[in-house]
């Protein structure tokens, strides 16, 4: 197999500041689907933004990733265990798992292995969550408009092949459990223009663009953003709709 796509390895004090976190209504609501609460896999768990939250709900949360970088910044946790592993070879013991769960990395997975890993693992009816989120809305649609720009246009070329799949809110790629519709879930937060900047590099396609010597592209959305902005120190609204899909193992 491969090596894994590591985009993040290099900013991860930076990712585990700077990324927003998912609302505890999401976690309540899977724990709810979840058939037991023994034990909670977060997949990809990066700096175990998504793992904090289960341990809210769960007796223990192994929390795996493919960069010693990025669990190098999480928080400890009692009741969380992080692994350095591969998404497809977890080292967790088969058909110990009742929800298992992927935030904002399925993409990065190679899906036919990690699914049959995921069967291994889950019990029988344990529920498998998988989501995602995209370009953010801000409470001014010119600042919106500007980030969209950004996002799409500028940086557009730079986001790695893979992030097509999230864009489509993971509906291009096989989905083999037995899928059920969730309510929608939004995530948000309230940030200066300096939260925003800080979140905007963490993104992998800004590392692209800096190394294709094009670094000046974020001074120059920082500026633009900073025109309708106002005062750089207050506080605006920051929201995504959460891409959701959940299903259990038959």
């Amino acid at each position: 197999m491969p090596p894994f796509p590591d985009h993040f390895s290099s900013v991860a004090g930076l990712y585990a500041s700077a990324r927003p976190t998912y609302p505890d209504a999401l976690f309540a609501y899977l724990a709810g689907l979840s058939p037991g609460r023994e034990r909670a896999w977060d997949c990809g768990t990066g700096s175990g933004q998504a793992a904090r939250a289960l341990a809210a709900h769960f007796r223990e949360v192994i929390a795996t990733d493919a960069s010693p970088a990025q669990l190098a910044e999480a928080i400890a946790d009692p009741k969380i265990a992080y692994r350095v592993a591969a998404a497809e070879r977890s080292g967790i013991e088969p058909e110990s798992v009742d929800l298992l769960t992927v935030a904002q990395a399925l993409h990065w997975f190679n899906l036919p292995s990690f699914y049959d890993e995921a069967r291994r693992v889950m019990r029988p009816g344990g529920v498998v969550a998988i989501w995602g989120y995209v370009a953010a809305t801000l409470d001014d649609p010119a600042l919106t408009a500007t980030l969209h720009h950004f996002h799409y246009d500028i940086a557009g070329p730079y986001w790695p092949h893979e992030r097509a799949i999230i864009e489509s809110g993971y509906q291009m790629v096989p989905f083999p459990f037995g899928e059920v519709a969730p309510p929608a879930f939004e995530m948000f937060t309230d940030w200066t223009l300096t939260d925003l900047m800080n979140y905007v590099r963490t993104w992998s396609a800004v590392g692209q663009l800096a190394a294709a010597g094009r670094g000046e592209e974020l001074s120059a959305l920082e500026r633009a953003l900073k025109a309708s902005w106002g005062d750089p120190a207050r506080r605006r609204r920051v929201s995504w709709p959460i891409k959701l899909r959940v299903g259990y193992r038959e």
